[in-house]
């Protein structure tokens, strides 16, 4: 019975033609803006939270608090110093402490000047693997800078492209930073931590010196003994700090990051853009289901001699209600599965635009197939309500006025 009903509907929806497909618009618009930004959010969360695979399970950061969005420690007023280091150095439970600088520096090649970001390499052999291992460093051409390596640079993959200076660089060639000229031994791989991409890796005394910087740090990083205890180590660490510059809980001048901490914090800003972003696809279906209703209305007072013959030969209230429900159902079905396809094609096409035009895969687009199922659930469901009232209104006509209709 409920495939009579089924073919019965459809066969309804093929006769109104045009009218059908300008009722699914606002469906199948906000469905695949719904497709589309979750596929491109849940990518997007995958992969900015690959940005902070140099926080492993078993590392904490200490920072002094940033005044801008940038890599970590490098917008900082106030840096940290040797006490900061001493500190945190006597807390129970460290294995390892290694001090960071990351500062802005101006990069010349080929008579092309351009701003970049410039990190330390550790001047200990083990303090360098640490960082390498952080990031999973691989190199393209060349070699990875030595901790005892001097006036030697190690550039990020952004540095290969042409465009940059308008001239290939190669291992070998000569390349300034603040007026002093250092030698690329190597160039890396392409690696899902973008900061690393565009950075310049050259050994800590080298930095030290360009920088004028002793006893400052942009961050320390330590490595703890047992990650299990690395929230106690991370409280410890706060309290004497806090402490030493007599601050209250609260209004401390410095972060300390475990990893859980940073990549929830991430989630959490992800979670409410996709809310925000679901939000205004909502409307477009709420435009969608009132449009679905009207149709439905209009189409019970066109079929209102039709319903009156179909009462007449034996069919009962709740039959035509059904049949106009999987009626309205099936234009909200078939505004999804629209919606569906060009959803996940928009998510496929910025994904091919970022990785072929702008040489990123951070706008990745994810394919979860749970998604292609509530989607077209949803949208059975809401083209099913959206006709709740139209269907009803038609299964209580008087089949005597119906008859008499024109």
């Amino acid at each position: 019975m409920i495939k009579d009903y089924f073919f019965l509907a459809l066969g309804n929806l093929k006769h109104k033609g045009l009218r059908s497909w300008l009722t699914i618009l606002g469906i199948f618009i906000g469905i695949a803006a719904v497709v589309s930004l979750i596929t491109m959010g849940q990518g997007l969360q995958t992969a900015i939270t690959g940005q902070f695979g140099s926080l492993s399970v078993d590392k904490l950061t200490i920072q002094n608090k940033q005044t801008s969005f940038a890599p970590p420690g490098s917008a900082v007023v106030e840096k940290l110093n040797d006490n900061d280091l001493r500190i945190i150095e006597s807390v129970n439970g460290i294995d390892k402490v290694i001090t960071r600088l990351i500062r802005v520096v101006n990069i010349e090649y080929n008579k092309v000047s351009i701003f970049s970001y410039v990190v330390d390499l550790p001047s200990t052999k083990e303090g360098a693997e640490i960082i390498y291992e952080s990031f999973d460093a691989r190199v393209d051409q060349g070699r990875l800078l030595k901790a005892e390596d001097r006036g030697k640079i190690l550039l990020g993959s952004n540095f290969k492209e042409e465009g940059t200076f308008g001239k290939e660089v190669r291992v070998g060639s000569k390349i300034k930073t603040n007026e002093k000229e250092f030698e690329v031994v190597g160039i890396l791989k392409t690696s899902s931590t973008f900061t690393v991409n565009g950075a310049v890796m050259m050994p800590s005394e080298d930095l030290k010196e360009l920088l004028n910087a002793e006893n400052e740090y942009d961050l320390i990083v330590v490595q703890v003994n047992d990650k299990d205890n690395i929230e106690n180590i991370a409280g410890e660490i706060e309290r004497k700090l806090r402490n030493d510059r007599n601050e209250k809980v609260g209004e401390e001048s410095f972060t300390v990051e475990t990893p859980l901490q940073t990549i929830e914090s991430v989630k959490d800003i992800l979670n409410i853009v996709n809310l925000i972003v679901i939000g205004i696809a909502a409307i477009s279906l709420l435009v969608g289901g009132i449009g679905i209703a009207n149709t439905m209305y209009t189409s019970v007072l066109e079929r209102t001699k039709e319903i009156g013959v179909m009462k007449a030969v034996g069919a009962k209230n709740k039959d035509i209600m059904i049949i106009f429900l999987i009626e309205s159902g099936l234009l909200g079905l078939a505004g999804a599965v629209i919606g569906v396809v060009l959803g996940y094609s928009l998510g496929q096409g910025v994904e091919y635009i970022a990785i072929n035009q702008l040489n990123t895969n951070l706008l990745h687009s994810a394919n979860p197939f749970w998604l292609v199922g509530g989607c077209l659930i949803f949208g059975f469901l809401i083209g099913a309500v959206s006709g709740v009232l139209p269907a009803r209104r038609a299964s209580k006509t008087n089949v005597v006025d119906a008859l008499r209709y024109e």
